[in-house]
């Protein structure tokens, strides 16, 4: 599990947005990037106490900690609580591949009734409601990188990204809530 107490926050005090929708850096979050085949999802899914996606751009969400489907054999779970999720998945016993990407992940909170346009602004994913409900999470783009995007409320969105992008996204974010709230 990795010690978030080690490392600086790549997004520290850092704030942005409009009263129509604000950019704020995620609280620290256990990342566990997971591949596994059906056959193991039950021995997995009660492990984490919660159960699997199986169907695209979906999540699960129990207790602060969420599965989002991000293929047929791949998911991102995130513990806002900083469970140790590799140790909830070696004792599974089942057969997986699970990699701890809690340092290489950050995430950006992006929230307000115009937050689905501040995210649009620089991503091509649909975040209307008849195709990306509450609850809904897919790998996209945002400008130039590649992130997870997952829509935990009616007007919350989490966007993931690697860290090293993080200023790139947050800054993106930022002129997209600007110019969403006007």
């Amino acid at each position: 599990m990795a010690d978030h107490a080690l490392r600086k926050a790549p997004l520290a005090g850092r704030h942005g947005g409009s009263a129509g929708a604000r950019v704020t850096p995620a609280a620290p979050a256990t990342r566990l990037s997971l591949r596994a085949g059906a056959d193991a999802l039950g021995a997995l899914s009660a492990a984490f106490g919660l159960t699997l996606p199986t169907r695209p751009k979906t999540s699960a969400s129990a207790g602060g900690r969420h599965a989002l489907w991000l293929g047929p054999d791949e998911w991102l779970l995130i513990d806002e609580n900083e469970a140790d999720l590799m140790a909830l998945a070696a004792g599974a016993g089942v057969l997986h591949s699970a990699v701890d990407v809690s340092h290489r992940n950050t995430a950006i909170l992006v929230s307000g009734p115009h937050a689905a346009g501040a995210i649009a602004s620089g991503c091509p994913l649909d975040l209307g409601n008849a195709i990306f409900p509450v609850g809904a999470a897919a790998r996209t783009v945002l400008g130039k990188i590649e992130v997870v995007a997952f829509r935990p409320g009616e007007e919350d969105y989490r966007v993931e990204c690697w860290r090293s992008f993080s200023p790139y996204a947050f800054g993106l974010l930022s002129e997209g809530a600007e110019d969403a709230g006007l």
